[in-house]
């Protein structure tokens, strides 16, 4: 008998009969050092490709727990609803024999039906963030009792914008509880997670963080934006097998779809704009084979278990470079083969080869079909990049080269003029800021006493307000998005002003 199974591991024998039942036989590599840390109680930090089999590194250490320990609750925490109901499902198989109660706890379900749920005191509670700091707030939920945490998909939570709530989540659970916390990749925030909420974690990697799953072949087209759709079209009419398309926006899902659906082939699409039960059933019909095609926004690019997908297409680059590795990892799941197509518009050089530092593996680039329009790649030019862009050959605060900030005015002639100043283009070119009325020397005091212009000069700068009436300007520095530094009056400050009040 080969040492690589699950007798080997420490699991205890009525659980080793229901993997066998369930057709586990050979475990995964990170199956294989992640159970034994956590059936020994340890903290423990997973990071491993996706489609490695996570959940159920996780998933025996919890059943084994609760059979010792009934009066302890397991917590696991996972960042879209669709992955919380898979985790549910594979919880349902693992532990149908022994009545293990569950609750999910997601956002776009009733909540009054998760209420109903947690009074039933369940076993394991399968979560969101979102929804679970809700049931905190209303004091629905308990976690006094919690024995084991697991945070799934933990970098994809950071991304997501829930570090909040799972500081306060890890703060709201007994500390004397072992946590377990999985990713595919090691950002920063996972490692101040690790150091302020975990007692000496183990860390078992299986593969360097980022790494591409191998079984899964590259390929990559470089094509202009309006030719994208016909391209889909020479491929799907290439693979005949199950299809899975990523979009980077929702609004560019729907299009897509829709232009499959024209195109005779069985399409559905999942995004946030669609409800629970439409992603849900979309997601089933697709696993059955109702639909040859699903067109996903990178909702769908962690965690979803779906077998046999022969391709997976990168429609548009990910907006982070790093979910390429979730994209490519819904397909050659479970030592199956797949393989990966990603559309890229000569603009895109840069990110591709950003992509190709982060797998660590040249993307062979393929040539377009004979009716396409061909790209030709020239030599790029280094666009500006935002902020203060500065040439070294223009020097001065204003100056820039992107127009960014007010301009410098050489002389108040350049200044832009305003209603009631008369322009006399032919015999000066120039503005004539003195109107018809005069200032009188020592007529303005205080704040509206004459300062020195760009020129030297003394004399007040007047203008006219939508009143008819000219008014002493506020000389200053020129300041971001008020040319000249004008300090705009209102009708109340031009009426007290012409009544001889203060406007301030």
């Amino acid at each position: 008998m080969s040492d690589n199974t699950f007798q080997n591991l420490g699991i205890s024998p009525k659980i080793l009969s229901i993997l066998e039942r369930l057709n586990f036989v050979v475990p995964t590599p990170i199956q294989t050092q992640a159970i034994p840390v956590a059936l020994a109680g340890q903290d423990l930090i997973g990071i491993a490709q996706t489609g490695t089999g996570k959940t159920l590194a996780f998933g025996v250490p919890i059943l084994q727990k609760l059979f010792r320990e009934q009066q302890k609750v397991s917590l696991v925490i996972l960042p879209t609803r669709e992955l919380a109901l898979q985790v549910d499902e594979f919880f349902k198989k693992l532990g149908a024999s022994c009545q293990l109660k569950t609750a999910v706890l997601i956002g776009g379900a009733n909540i009054r039906q998760q209420m109903i749920h947690l009074r039933r005191r369940p076993n394991i509670i399968i979560a969101t963030p979102g929804r679970l700091i809700d049931h905190l707030g209303q004091k629905t939920v308990h976690l006094n009792d919690v024995g084991i945490l697991v945070l799934d998909e933990a970098d994809r939570m950071l991304d997501m914008g829930f570090a909040p709530q799972i500081k306060q989540i890890l703060t709201s659970v007994p500390k004397d509880r072992q946590t377990m916390l999985f990713s595919a990749t090691m950002p920063d925030g996972i490692v101040k997670i690790a150091n302020d909420y975990m007692r000496l974690p183990v860390r078992v990697e299986v593969a360097p963080a980022g790494s591409a799953t191998a079984n899964v072949t590259h390929e990559i087209f470089f094509v202009h934006k309006p030719n994208k759709l016909d391209l889909l079209a020479e491929i799907l009419n290439q693979y005949k097998g199950t299809v899975l398309i990523f979009s980077r926006t929702k609004f560019g899902a729907k299009k897509i779809a829709a232009a499959i659906r024209n195109m005779h082939h069985t399409a559905v699409e999942i995004h946030s704009d669609r409800s629970l039960n439409q992603r849900l059933a979309a997601l089933r019909g697709f696993k059955k084979g109702e639909y040859r095609i699903l067109v996903a926004t990178d909702i769908a690019a962690r965690g979803l278990d779906v077998s046999n997908i022969e391709l997976v297409v990168n429609f548009d680059l990910p907006e982070q470079l790093e979910d390429y590795v979730h994209r490519i990892g819904r397909t050659g799941r479970a030592e199956a083969t797949g393989h990966a197509i990603s559309f890229a518009t000569p603009e895109q050089r840069s990110d591709v080869k950003s992509i190709e530092r982060l797998i660590k593996q040249e993307l062979p680039v393929s040539p377009l079909p004979a009716h396409l329009p061909q790209v030709v790649m020239t030599q790029a030019v280094r666009q500006p990049s935002h902020g203060r862009n500065r040439q070294p050959n223009r020097p001065g605060k204003f100056n820039k080269p992107n127009n960014f900030g007010p301009k410098k005015f050489k002389s108040f002639s350049d200044k832009p003029s305003f209603p009631g100043q008369r322009r006399d283009h032919k015999q000066f070119g120039q503005t004539n800021a003195r109107p018809a009325h005069q200032a009188r020397p020592g007529q303005f005091k205080n704040k509206f006493s004459p300062k020195k212009d760009y020129q030297g000069s003394q004399e007040p700068k007047l203008f006219a307000d939508d009143l008819g009436n000219y008014l002493p300007s506020r000389e200053a520095k020129p300041r971001h998005g008020r040319p000249g530094g004008q300090r705009p009056f209102n009708r109340r400050g031009a009426k007290n002003f012409r009544n001889k009040k203060r406007a301030y």
